[in-house]
């Protein structure tokens, strides 16, 4: 936790020299490019000191597994592996807590409703509630919000997990492989879900805090779209992760940059932009949002392949170009 605390005292402060070394150089990355790499980054770093210090406080869990070192697979979170936001689900127990008013809940439930409604994510919508969540937790204490998660995990989360990707984790797991996370809910929330799966740990957004008190400051940005990419490449260098073995799900088009990083891509419960880009690479398209479909779909190809072991996990889906 230390590293990952330090990392957040420094990068905002980077952040801003090298936004005004971009100024300086117009052919250099744009200002947006640069937090993205930097969120990447620091969603790593806090990635792992938080996988290590759980794995110091948990029993090991992997057993007779035989691990197979350089293959991973990459989860996003909101509609891929938990029905809706889960950012909005931890609204609506702060607010039964009175740590939100009606208001605040019912804009974050608007916002819901036009993903829902769009199948797409927007981009102000996720800055308006970035600006929501850093207002929030200024001045509290990481402990307090980890406390927080925890329950608001066990009241509302655990019961909507997609049993599907939930699966489709576990055979991985079974696999010996990492598996990880990847979404921009606070890396502190998101790694209560990891843990709570039995996962290896979660990548997400950064909020900065000195002596375990939030300053309302991110770390370069929220973690989306190029953001994750960064992240997953960062973490695949320091875990020694050979990219083209690893996979990665999601449902939006948002997450295309990461998606593409890896040699397999599947497309889960995907937005109508996702699926057509999905179709036309050749990615695999799992849809657990009804009965219907579910039930057609029933385990995985890709899933059986992993129980295999290491080596057939490299193979798992169908490969894009």
């Amino acid at each position: 936790m230390d590293a990952s605390r330090a990392r957040r005292d420094v990068e905002p402060e980077q952040a801003e020299k090298q936004v005004r070394r971009r100024i300086r150089n117009p052919l250099g990355p744009t200002a947006a490019q640069i937090r993205a790499k930097l969120a990447g980054e620091a969603s790593a770093d806090a990635a792992i000191a938080l996988q290590a210090e759980s794995a110091l406080s948990e029993d090991d869990h992997v057993g007779t597994v035989p691990r197979d070192l350089t293959a991973a697979a990459f989860f996003d979170v909101d509609n891929t592996m938990v029905q809706g936001a889960s950012i909005i689900h931890f609204a609506r127990g702060l607010a039964a807590r009175k740590y939100f008013t009606t208001k605040d809940v019912s804009e974050f439930a608007w916002q819901q409703i036009k993903f829902r409604v769009s199948g797409k994510e927007n981009l102000g919508d996720v800055s308006t509630g970035r600006e929501k969540a850093l207002s929030f937790v200024e001045g509290r204490s990481t402990a307090e919000i980890v406390r927080l998660g925890e329950e608001i995990f066990d009241e509302i989360i655990a019961d909507r997990i997609w049993a599907g990707t939930r699966s489709l984790a576990q055979m991985h797991l079974d696999a010996g492989q990492q598996v990880w996370l990847v979404t921009a809910t606070p890396v502190e929330l998101a790694s209560i879900i990891a843990k709570r799966l039995g996962l290896t740990g979660a990548l997400g957004t950064v909020a900065e805090s000195k002596d375990g008190v939030f300053t309302g400051r991110l770390v370069g940005d929220i973690l989306h779209g190029r953001g994750k990419a960064h992240a997953v490449r960062t973490l695949a260098v320091r875990e020694g992760l050979d990219l083209r073995r690893c996979t990665a799900y999601s449902d939006s088009h948002n997450d295309v940059p990461m998606l593409s990083l890896v040699g397999t891509a599947v497309a889960v419960n995907p937005d109508a932009d996702l699926r057509e880009l999905a179709k036309n690479r050749g990615w695999e398209i799992r849809d657990f949002r009804t009965g219907r479909k579910a039930a057609k779909i029933g385990v995985p190809t890709a899933l059986a392949l992993g129980a295999v072991g290491g080596g057939v996990a490299a193979v798992l889906g169908r490969r894009h170009p």
